[in-house]
């Protein structure tokens, strides 16, 4: 019985043995989508928050250059929009209590006048019907009266002027430069925190470019960040085997001295084929067309790869 049951093992592992192979890893590597932060305008880098292989988080500090001329621009345009919106002010209120007193004041002595006037007018017009002054005097008289009662009409639309504010359009051309005066403010403070630079992404520090003190140009990456999200596996599947490659097809993921169980999903297939590049060491396939596929890793395997390294990638 027991060199039945022998018999029997061998014949299922021979049997075993000769069933089909599962497909041939596909030779490939890992690379990455580096992010390269760098600030809008030159300055010499005082202070660096990033240190290489360092993870860090969506908005947190990375470095920060000098930033007198900004500081003092932005300063200047407070105290620009501090004095337009006291012209604005200004020109929406009247004048003040006591020039209106004034004016006031003015209006009754030109009122007192006036009817001085009149009643001179009165008594010239009487001697003139007595025949005790001539008619020019009268006329005198008379156009005396006209003036002081000219008078006093000016002063009351003077008084009236007074209690109002501006003219409208006085006001909407100092509130509009009031409005251009914050916009400058908005753009100098724009320009003051552009200096202090904050990572728009999480992700792993690769490295850093500039070290303190030194003179950075405008525009120039500072740090480099490498977003998990960012890291992808490139290999090639022959003309053959394309028509069962797709996109979101599941791949799985071998590399040296990495855990098992790493997996992905296929994210871009090239629509162009190629030859074999030199990265691929196989002397069967060197003069057959592949084409370039991408894979995406799974959240749990791309902080486990590295940019260089080899993957065997096998096609779910």
């Amino acid at each position: 019985m027991k060199t039945r049951l022998l018999l029997l093992s061998i014949a299922a592992a021979l049997v075993a043995a000769c069933g089909k192979p599962g497909p041939a890893p596909l030779q490939g590597y890992v690379e990455g989508e580096y992010v390269r932060v760098a600030a809008p305008f030159a300055g010499t880098l005082i202070r660096l928050d990033a240190a290489r292989g360092q993870d860090v988080a969506a908005g947190a500090p990375l470095f920060a250059l000098e930033a007198e001329n900004e500081d003092a621009a932005r300063r200047e345009a407070t105290e620009r929009v501090k004095r337009a919106q006291a012209q604005v002010d200004d020109l929406r209120k009247g004048k003040r209590p006591t020039e209106i007193e004034a004016v006031r004041a003015q209006l009754g002595q030109a009122q007192v006048a006036a009817g001085l006037s009149e009643r001179d007018y009165e008594r010239q017009l009487d001697l003139v019907k007595k025949g005790f002054v001539s008619q020019q005097r009268a006329d005198e008289s008379r156009s005396q009266r006209d003036a002081d009662r000219q008078k006093v009409q000016q002063l009351s639309a003077d008084l009236e002027t007074a209690k109002l504010g501006s003219r409208p359009d006085e006001i909407r051309a100092a509130e509009a430069e009031a409005a251009a005066a914050r916009e400058s403010l908005a753009q100098a403070d724009w320009r003051l925190r552009q200096k202090t630079v904050a990572a728009s992404v999480g992700g792993t520090v690769v490295d850093t470019l500039f070290v303190k003190g030194e003179w950075v140009p405008s525009g120039s990456p500072v740090v480099s960040l490498l977003p998990a999200g960012n890291v992808k596996v490139r290999f090639f599947v022959p003309e053959t085997a394309l028509g069962a490659v797709r996109v979101g097809q599941k791949v799985a993921l071998a590399c040296d001295g990495c855990a098992t169980g790493l997996g992905g999903e296929v994210s871009f297939v090239a629509p162009q084929a190629e030859f074999t590049p030199p990265v691929i060491y196989s002397k069967d396939s060197r003069a057959k067309l592949v084409f370039l596929v991408e894979a995406r890793p799974a959240a749990d395997a791309a902080g486990k790869l590295h940019p260089g390294q080899p993957v065997d990638v096998t096609l779910q």
